[in-house]
């Protein structure tokens, strides 16, 4: 009673400042920060709350403010009326003796004269009881109602949903495609640069050697120890770049045995939590474990931190995962930290990544992953 008692006259008061200040609260943004702080107050009455900007049409938010003075108002109004008239009543009954001769009686009882202590117990006690059940049962009831519809009216439609789903899909997909070309560009460079290089040294060893057979057994020998030490050099690349794409720790060792040697190589400490994980795409896998390498290396190299927290667990079809340091936060992803890259990865498969570093810290970075089969 007492929090949809407040929620009421928080309204009532709301709607009286929306009232005066219309021509103001009419702007498109300020409208819609006006309505995101009433949809999380009334989400936190349902126990429901909300949070973020409001994703519905301005002709929405326009038209849910006009409701919103409307049933502020009227059922302030209300709790006023039921919780006033309750408190009012308290307070003449036993000071009735005191008012003037022939003072009439308030509620529903007016025009009565209270002339004694008869009349004033009995009609006290009456409209006490009345007032205060009215309270106890219609201002929760009024409570929800107001903030039903002020959730029903700034939650979007089907229609909007998979319009802002499209957009969202949109976006992560021209994301996931610079990405993808970006990590294209990467192998390649590394195989021309790295591998092929020395491939192509490897194969001028064999070929003078093989023009030398015979003749300079010395000269032979070397050519071939230095194409061997090629081939070597050569193969240790190519794992290296493959590591990239797809560390072979995760076909060896699955995502937990992965995690766990990642995090004893960790620059520092580093506690792990691991949940039941069950059988997860390759996909998926990879996006998790680069995701904490590249965290880690974030919070060794940039936030001077002594100690993470990684935490990974499978909710249904989804894998959460939360990696916390006790560095000195500030973590800027337009500053080239890897965050950029992170959130890369996780939009390209309909991730989410939600990043919290205040300066001076903690940083904590919350992954999201759709993960079925």
């Amino acid at each position: 009673m007492w929090h949809g008692l407040g929620y009421l006259l928080g309204s009532l008061f709301t709607a009286a400042v929306a009232l005066i200040a219309l021509p103001v609260l009419i702007v498109p943004t300020i409208a819609r920060a006006w309505a995101s702080w009433h949809r999380r107050r009334a989400g936190r009455l349902l126990l429901s709350p909300r949070s973020g900007p409001v994703p519905v049409g301005t002709w929405r938010v326009l038209g849910w403010l006009g409701a919103s003075i409307v049933t502020g108002l009227a059922f302030g109004l209300v709790a006023v009326l039921c919780a006033g008239n309750t408190v009012a009543t308290a307070v003449t009954v036993p000071l009735w003796w005191a008012l003037p001769a022939g003072t009439p009686a308030g509620g529903f009882a007016a025009g009565v004269p209270l002339s004694g202590w008869g009349t004033a117990l009995t009609l006290g006690t009456v409209q006490i009881v009345v007032f205060a059940a009215l309270t106890y049962w219609l201002v929760p009831l009024l409570a929800r109602l107001h903030a039903r519809i002020c959730v029903t009216l700034l939650t979007p439609s089907a229609a909007e949903q998979l319009a802002q789903r499209v957009e969202t899909l949109t976006e992560t997909r021209a994301g996931a495609m610079n990405a993808h070309g970006a990590e294209l560009r990467r192998i390649e460079r590394d195989l021309h640069d790295g591998t092929q290089a020395r491939l192509v040294a490897i194969a001028m060893r064999l070929g003078a050697a093989r023009e030398l057979l015979g003749e300079d057994p010395h000269m032979v020998d070397r050519l071939l120890r230095e194409a061997h030490e090629g081939a070597e050099e050569a193969m240790t690349e190519l794992r290296a770049v493959i590591r990239t794409i797809y560390p072979p720790i995760l076909a060896d060792r699955g995502l937990a045995g992965a995690l766990t040697a990642l995090g004893a190589r960790s620059a520092i400490d580093t506690a792990l939590d691991i949940g039941d994980l069950g059988t997860i795409p390759a996909a998926v896998e990879a996006v998790a474990y680069f995701t904490i390498a590249e965290t880690l290396t974030n919070a060794a190299k940039h936030s001077h931190a002594t100690r993470t927290t990684v935490r990974v667990a499978r909710d249904g079809d989804r894998l959460s995962i939360e990696v916390a340091d006790d560095g000195i936060g500030g973590a800027d992803e337009t500053l080239g930290t890897g965050i950029a890259g992170i959130r890369h990865r996780v939009l390209a498969l309909d991730g989410a990544v939600r990043v919290h570093s205040p300066a001076g810290g903690p940083t904590t970075i919350t992954v999201s992953v759709p993960c079925a089969s």
